[in-house]
């Protein structure tokens, strides 16, 4: 008996060219605080890529001065996933800062030329103008984010939506194992808990 395929989307086709833009801070707390679950960003660059022609995947990150991050780093590398860091700004008074909302932007726009598709990796609506901007510039913009802490306008103007935390979740979860005592502490693969102002405790 022939097993059903998965049904294709409409819009997506082989030939079109991918870039995909991971703000790892947003999907990292939202993984953390829905299901006390780390991301598989492996997963979700080959879903984002659908089959399509991937030309730049590129997670953006938040540094610490301990540098903790590095085997993260190398672990999205060995993925083929780019990474661009900036260290976390802490401001007199005691005021942190760890977005990268600018820096996705600039970059989305300045690659655009050479993508027929942009994929955002996050459900901040901050980039809905980015959003709207590519598509005035005839793009295809697809979002991906957890459906419970994105912005419903920001779903709304995309031209797809993938909710990774709907039916399908277990594909872009891994266990947040905890770490042993006598383990070094180098030897994490996750990003480590940089300060975001958009998901407090």
């Amino acid at each position: 008996m022939k097993m059903p395929t998965k049904k294709t989307h409409p819009l997506k086709h082989p030939d079109q060219r991918v870039g995909v833009f991971i703000d790892v801070q947003n999907m990292y707390y939202s993984a953390k605080n829905l299901f006390h679950m780390k991301v598989n960003f492996g997963n979700i660059v080959t879903e984002a890529t659908a089959g399509r022609k991937l030309i730049r995947a590129i997670a953006y990150v938040v540094s610490t001065e301990g540098k903790e991050e590095q085997p993260f780093f190398d672990a999205l590398y060995n993925l083929g996933i780019e990474t661009k860091s900036r260290p976390l700004q802490i401001f007199y008074g005691g005021e942190k800062k760890a977005d990268w909302d600018v820096g996705i932007t600039v970059d989305a726009i300045r690659l655009s030329p050479s993508l027929d598709t942009i994929i955002l990796v996050s459900g901040d609506g901050d980039y809905l103008p980015l959003v709207e901007y590519l598509q005035n510039q005839g793009k295809q913009v697809e979002v991906m984010a957890f459906g419970n802490t994105s912005s419903g306008k920001l779903r709304e103007e995309a031209d797809d939506f993938i909710d990774l935390g709907g039916e399908e979740k277990s594909k872009f979860l891994i266990a947040d194992r905890p770490v042993a005592q006598n383990r070094p502490t180098n030897t994490k693969v996750y990003p480590p808990k940089a300060y975001n102002p958009k998901f407090k405790k």
